[in-house]
């Protein structure tokens, strides 16, 4: 009697237990798919799910607010998303908030996000309302581009490469920088050769500017280039002075003689080169008609 009491008291122990355990569960599921709490609804029109699934999760800012209830097709290129969401979240989503598809990491289960729109209403969305949504970036796109990424590298590479193998066996200006020995000192020197240059020139440009020289005061003593161009007005009209001197001396009688004497040795050298540049243009004529006669 006392061994059929044991086990009816463990049968009924694990029966309690197990009650427990499924009311338990019913509850944590019932509450992750909101099926206790007030709740409201909104939907979604996108032209791929990218895998979404009925029970998905929908969050706000990183937190679980509600499930994917349905998912619909419109058309053949438009699916009207359904979501349930919990009521005690509903004044932190605007109407102009926008929904996207993302992964839950890197191979998780998809999500649905709610994000801020970009206008930031404050008027709250109502029950049944639609949400703009964004066109999430799905894995081949993704592979696409990486993809090209990949080959872009590749070619980059080869590139490096080629140029690399001409930088240590090609003849170029470059590569002999590089490796040759003799065309770098021959730069070396160059370089020292510009320095010292430009040493000489900083001492030359002190020299002057220091205003002792002849040259330096040429520059920047103004009392030097008053007298220069003094001196030049001076030189202009003694110049002119001795032009007219020359022009009375012609009309001279007793050097009219030697000028007129001067003209005509001139005007003698002047006749005596047209006549030579005459007979030159006639011996050049005779060889052309010889020539076409020799044709």
């Amino acid at each position: 009697m006392n061994k059929e009491s044991g086990y009816q008291w463990k049968l009924g122990m694990f029966v309690i237990i197990g009650l427990v355990l499924f009311v338990g569960t019913i509850y944590f599921v019932g509450k992750q798919k909101n099926l206790f709490g007030s709740t409201f609804e909104l939907y979604s029109k996108f032209n791929s799910v990218n895998g979404l699934e009925i029970g998905n999760n929908v969050r706000l800012s990183g937190i679980n607010i509600g499930t994917v209830e349905e998912i619909e097709f419109l058309t053949d290129t438009s699916v009207v998303i359904k979501l349930v969401i919990k009521d005690e979240v509903r004044k932190y989503i605007k109407k102009d908030a926008f929904a996207s598809i993302s992964s839950d990491g890197l191979m998780g289960d998809k999500v649905l996000t709610i994000s801020s729109g970009k206008n930031s209403s404050n008027i709250v969305v109502e029950n049944n309302d639609y949400i703009a949504s964004k066109k999430a970036v799905e894995m081949d796109d993704l592979m696409n581009g990486i993809k090209k990424s990949v080959d872009n590298a590749s070619v980059i590479t080869s590139e490096i490469a080629k140029f690399s193998y001409s930088m240590n066996n090609g003849n170029g200006a470059l590569s002999k920088l590089v490796s040759d020995e003799e065309f770098g000192n021959s730069i070396k020197n160059m370089i020292g050769n510009l320095e010292n240059s430009s040493t000489e020139f900083k001492k030359f440009t002190v020299k002057m500017n220091d205003g002792k020289g002849a040259l330096s005061k040429l520059v920047s003593d103004e009392r030097m280039g008053k007298v220069i161009d003094s001196s030049l007005t001076n030189v202009k009209s003694a110049t002119k002075g001795l032009n007219e001197v020359i022009e009375a001396a012609k009309h001279n009688f007793l050097l009219r003689g030697f000028f007129n004497k001067k003209k005509k040795e001139e005007e003698k050298k002047a006749e005596e080169a047209l006549e030579l540049e005459e007979a030159e243009m006639k011996k050049e004529l005779k060889i052309d008609i010889e020539n076409d006669s020799l044709k």
